[in-house]
């Protein structure tokens, strides 16, 4: 636009690159009024585009849409996104909506239409300024946005504005656990990553021994920046004695929640001669999944030896270790 002028509250102080400002009216459209008074020198035919300022992503494409829509000689053209929430007054009345539209800005005017408007109801109340055209008789044209144009007007709403704006921070994260084999008894099975796989060998540890879930949690508190395993559930503590280890994992995830984080994928590897993990790994996967509310692509479980060499080679015990990606949103 060959000028943009700035509607400001009394007393106060604008500091931006834009030279033309206006101070505006006890009411929105008495600053609207205030602001097409100060147009000095605009022509009948000119096209204005007014737009709240607390909506910072109008799309250039959808601008474009509604000048060439006054171009085709519509009185006053709106950006509007259609009504997808069901509706229904506080009487407990259901309002249809279809056909409905929740009204936005930039809208778009010939000069002369919308000072008209607005000089014949300077002294009306209303809140949108294809309104007033269209009390004025206007033919109102609706363009729908393609943008999350939203007004900013709430502490959640400038929350979402920032996740729109500022970068995700990503984090990578990985953990290593290793349990032993118990030599003495025998055992029906082991529980690796939250399965329970045939074994007649079980491993020792203070909760379940199941060195992917631990490897995993290890792998989501390095992302987080908040220590390891043993700070959290210290074998020290017989609260943990025998736990399901899916209660570490869990709380590992709630700590990349209250950071404001979202779990990208996780990668774990499970080291051993035995027992075969290959026909448990899908169960695995999907156990994964389901404990950090995941897509089960989002999870890889993958199983290795050591080609017989070291203590997973001599059966001695199953190792594991774990990568994953975080990303904190601001």
């Amino acid at each position: 636009p060959e000028n943009i002028y700035v509607i400001l509250p009394n007393n106060y102080d604008y500091t931006g690159k834009i030279s033309h400002t206006v101070t505006g009216g006890k009411t929105r459209q008495e600053s609207v009024y205030k602001g097409l008074k100060a147009l000095k020198g605009a022509k009948d035919d000119d096209i204005i585009l007014i737009h709240d300022a607390a909506r910072p992503f109008a799309d250039y494409k959808d601008i474009q849409a509604l000048l060439q829509t006054i171009k085709d000689d519509a009185d006053a053209a709106s950006l509007a996104a259609p009504v997808t929430d069901s509706l229904r007054k506080a009487d407990g009345a259901v309002i249809d909506r279809d056909g409905l539209y929740a009204l936005q800005t930039p809208q778009a005017f010939r000069f002369k239409t919308i000072m008209s408007a607005h000089e014949k109801y300077k002294n009306g109340n209303f809140t949108d300024d294809t309104s007033i055209v269209a009390e004025n008789g206007g033919q109102i044209v609706l363009v729908p946005s393609s943008a999350p144009n939203f007004k900013i007007t709430t502490p959640q709403d400038y929350k979402m504005a920032q996740a729109l704006t500022s970068p995700i921070t990503y984090r990578t994260g990985q953990g290593f656990d290793v349990h032993a084999f118990d030599n003495k008894g025998s055992a029906t099975h082991v529980t690796l990553c939250g399965i329970k796989v045939p074994h007649d060998r079980k491993l020792k540890g203070h909760s379940d021994a199941d060195v992917g879930l631990h490897a995993i949690t290890d792998a989501l508190l390095g992302a987080t920046g908040a220590g390891d395993i043993g700070e959290h559930f210290p074998p020290s503590d017989d609260t943990f004695k025998n736990m399901d280890s899916a209660v570490f994992l869990e709380k590992a995830v709630t700590l990349v929640q209250e950071k404001n984080g979202i779990i990208s994928n996780i990668d774990v590897t499970l080291i051993c001669e035995a027992p075969k993990i290959s026909a448990y790994k899908k169960a695995m996967q999907e156990r994964i999944a389901q404990i950090c509310g995941l897509n089960n692509d989002q999870v890889n479980v993958k199983a290795t030896t050591t080609e017989k060499l070291g203590f997973t080679g001599r059966k001695e015990g199953i190792a594991a270790q774990a990568s994953v990606l975080i990303g904190l949103m601001p």
